[in-house]
């Protein structure tokens, strides 16, 4: 019996086995068939068409075309594109290490990166480039792309640059040895008071994970037991950052985050033993535009009840991408999987009404008003699922739900002050100020507590604000202008502040009135409250 239940088994298996290559073979000549198809219209076009046409630019608009009707993260990236699109990820790239602005149509040094080639060099903020290897790049209409263009490049290469400084009769040169120059994805790590430390993500690169542990680890040494990690506005990035991340707060062998999909067999991710903030307790910040990996992170942090998310609904989407090289140095990212939290719930919102509705999603949220009332979304009880530790209920199929929702701030209308940024008006103007008083300004405050402490925004400040404004057309009202009055203020100081000192002082004076980050605090405060929603 036990011969004839082997041979039934192995004829089976020889039956499958020819099914699926025949499947297979069906597949592949069905590919080579639409190649040809395709081949076939491109030679006619050529032999044939009326008019001249460009054979690579109707395959670009023919694979874009395509990847349109797949979903809205399978794309095309052109040659063009590919290197800007991978220096924010992979975290660093290769040029002189400034930051600056194009001022009154001057190229003006911002900051130089510490410990980069500039700052080597001696370059200084409020340094004038006027010339960049023997070009002049003074009032000749230069954009940020042609610096970018210009300023960097292979790692050892040289370039020369005449500067103009303040103080100085004569133009200054320097010579500059391009070197690599590292893209930060960890903008501010603080301690918000005695217990709670803070850490902001702007994205999830190759090297947020060592940033976020080096973070964490110093945080502990000024005696932090419990975190908030601020992911608002984090669009995401690569998933092993994010599963690294949730590593450090799981305890072994949890499952973090899987992906699945037609053509890619099930993958599960689990922690590991080398967490190193298994027991403080978590607060996650979320909105909007929390995004893909940030979503990886709050979907663990959730399911496992390892802590609480508060903010608004996340972006949602739950789709995986893997990069395509082609012959030409182009790329397609096509999705291969869709990834699910622990509890198994895929948070992909919709996309079957097409791209433009994809789209103006986060538009029709502030239209339904779910913005500002969590009682205006409406989830199916198909989506429901319980957390794994405490059965919480939670939802999937349509982003990160928080556990505790606070709305969007609607006292204000930032209309004027979202004028003032667009028309490129609020950032010159800071830079103006900074460069007519910074050193003063070093002087009088040698730290940042004392520039906190007691530095203000004048009534006269703000005049001249609103006087540069005018000259920029941009109209406003009395009451338009009082509703702004007090944020132009604190992000007039914060703004100051990062000139000043770096990213991290920029985030202690914003994040002085947060409502989000108010409330996670006030949780904190609260031991009884922080358990009830949690447990």
């Amino acid at each position: 019996m036990r011969l004839l239940n082997f041979t039934i088994s192995k004829s089976a298996f020889t039956f499958l086995l020819f099914l699926v290559l025949s499947f297979s073979q069906v597949q592949a000549q069905e590919v080579r068939d639409q190649t040809i198809k395709y081949q076939n219209l491109i030679a006619l076009v050529d032999a044939f068409y009326v008019d001249s046409v460009s054979l690579e630019k109707l395959t670009e608009d023919a694979i874009v075309k395509v990847l349109a009707e797949l979903d809205p993260h399978s794309v095309y990236i052109s040659k063009d594109e590919v290197k800007a699109m991978n220096e924010p990820l992979q975290g660093s790239f290769s040029g002189v290490g400034i930051q600056f602005n194009i001022l009154r149509d001057t190229l003006m040094v911002v900051a130089t990166i510490p410990g980069g080639p500039s700052e080597k060099a001696g370059l200084r903020a409020s340094d004038r480039i006027i010339k960049i290897d023997n070009e002049m790049v003074a009032g000749v209409g230069m954009k940020n792309t042609d610096v970018f263009k210009k300023l960097r490049g292979d790692k050892g290469t040289k370039v020369n640059l005449v500067i103009q400084r303040k103080g100085e009769k004569e133009l200054l040169d320097f010579l500059i040895i391009r070197d690599d120059i590292p893209i930060y994805s960890l903008d501010a790590s603080y301690m918000l008071n005695k217990h709670v430390g803070y850490i902001k993500l702007n994205r999830f690169a190759a090297k947020t994970a060592d940033e976020f542990l080096e973070a964490l680890l110093k945080l502990k040494e000024q005696k932090m037991k419990d975190l908030i990690l601020d992911l608002r506005g984090n669009g995401g990035g690569y998933m092993t950052a994010a599963i690294n991340i949730v590593d450090q707060m799981f305890h072994k062998d949890q499952l973090i985050v899987f992906t699945d999909g037609l053509k890619s067999k099930r993958h599960d991710n689990l922690s590991t033993e080398t967490g190193a903030f298994k027991e403080g307790r978590v607060i996650v910040l979320i909105d909007e535009g929390s995004a893909s990996a940030s979503e990886i992170v709050s979907g663990a942090i959730q399911d496992w009840d390892r802590g609480l998310i508060v903010g608004r609904r996340s972006f949602g989407k739950g789709l995986v991408q893997r990069q395509f090289p082609l012959s030409d140095g182009s790329m397609i990212r096509l999705t291969t999987a869709h990834y699910y939290t622990p509890t198994g719930r895929c948070i992909q919102k919709p996309y079957d009404n097409g791209l433009m509705d994809y789209r103006m999603d986060i538009f029709n949220r502030y239209k339904s008003g779910e913005m500002i009332s969590q009682d205006s979304i409406h989830l199916a009880d198909s989506l429901k699922y319980k957390t794994l530790v405490n059965q919480r209920l939670v939802y999937g199929g349509g982003a990160i739900m928080p556990d505790v929702f606070v709305p969007i701030d609607t006292t204000a209308n930032f209309k004027y002050f979202n004028l003032l940024a667009r028309k490129n008006v609020l950032y010159p103007f800071v830079l103006t100020y900074m460069d007519n008083n910074r050193n003063n300004l070093k002087t009088k405050y040698p730290d940042f507590e004392s520039f906190n402490k007691t530095f203000v925004i004048t009534d006269q400040m703000l005049k001249d604000l609103v006087a540069e404004g005018d000259k920029a057309g941009v109209e406003h009202t009395t009451e338009e202008y009082l509703a702004v009055k007090d944020h132009l203020k604190v992000h007039i100081k914060a703004l100051i502040a990062r000139d000043l000192w770096d990213g991290a002082e920029y985030y202690k004076i914003v994040n002085q009135k947060n409502e989000i980050l108010d409330k996670a605090l006030e949780l904190l405060d609260n031991p009884k409250e922080y358990d009830k929603i949690l447990k």
